[in-house]
């Protein structure tokens, strides 16, 4: 009797159970969240990334005179990026704040802080559902392994019979089901860690920025020039 049959996918679709059925439609619908996942947190961190550099090209010729008043008086648009979120807060920040010098300062810095977490955090949105697939797929898949090689036993001791070929076809519906998993597993951990690191270097921009506005901040504040509430 021929069982090549057997090995095809369509083969091992045909002979596995309900529960490495259930297994297999679980990992799809992890493989096709961490899909999404990554393709709405690559538009997003493009787009972002864009706004933050035309608003940093604007913004910083502004600066460099030294003018907060203007700086805080112009209007960039709701397209800003993450940076500009951050820097408008800042801006906002100093326009309301009152004449102490060192009550300003501690007040633009607070401003700055709260919006860069409140970016930081807005970036990382939905990395969790990457770490989680990356992290639990490998272990769903070995779970309809163990069960399909449990199967694949007490169908042999059922017709008592031993040999590889009378349990092969069983074997290979368990393994499909961790090679599924760790094929869903491997791109969400891969994407995991590249989304990750610009997040972090994306945070490492926002806190130099951040700096460097606050000591535009400190010198404005030193002359004779002071802000408006």
């Amino acid at each position: 009797m021929d069982h090549s049959a057997n090995f095809t996918l369509a083969g091992i679709w045909a002979s596995t159970g309900l529960f490495a059925r259930c297994i297999i439609f679980a990992l799809a619908i992890m493989s096709v969240a961490s899909l999404v996942v990554m393709a709405e947190r690559v538009i997003v961190f493009r787009k972002t990334r864009k706004d933050s550099r035309n608003f940093a090209a604007k913004m910083g010729a502004i600066l460099a005179k030294g003018d907060l008043q203007q700086a805080a008086n112009t209007n960039m648009g709701k397209e800003i990026g993450h940076l500009g979120r951050v820097i408008g807060s800042g801006l906002t920040a100093y326009r309301i704040s009152p004449s102490d010098k060192e009550v300003a300062v501690e007040s633009v810095a607070r401003a700055l802080e709260r919006q860069a977490q409140r970016e930081v955090q807005s970036l990382k949105r939905g990395l969790g559902v990457l770490a989680t697939v990356g992290s639990t797929a490998p272990f769903v898949g070995l779970l309809g392994t163990t069960m399909g090689i449990v199967n694949a036993f007490q169908l042999m001791a059922a017709a008592g019979a031993g040999g590889l070929g009378t349990i092969s076809a069983g074997i290979a519906e368990a393994l499909i089901t961790t090679a599924f998993g760790l094929l869903v597993a491997i791109p969400a951990v891969m994407a995991y860690n590249f989304l990750s690191g610009w997040v972090d270097a994306r945070s490492v921009d926002i806190s130099e920025s951040s700096n460097e506005f606050l000591d535009v901040v400190a010198r404005n504040l030193g002359g004779s020039h002071a802000p408006q509430a």
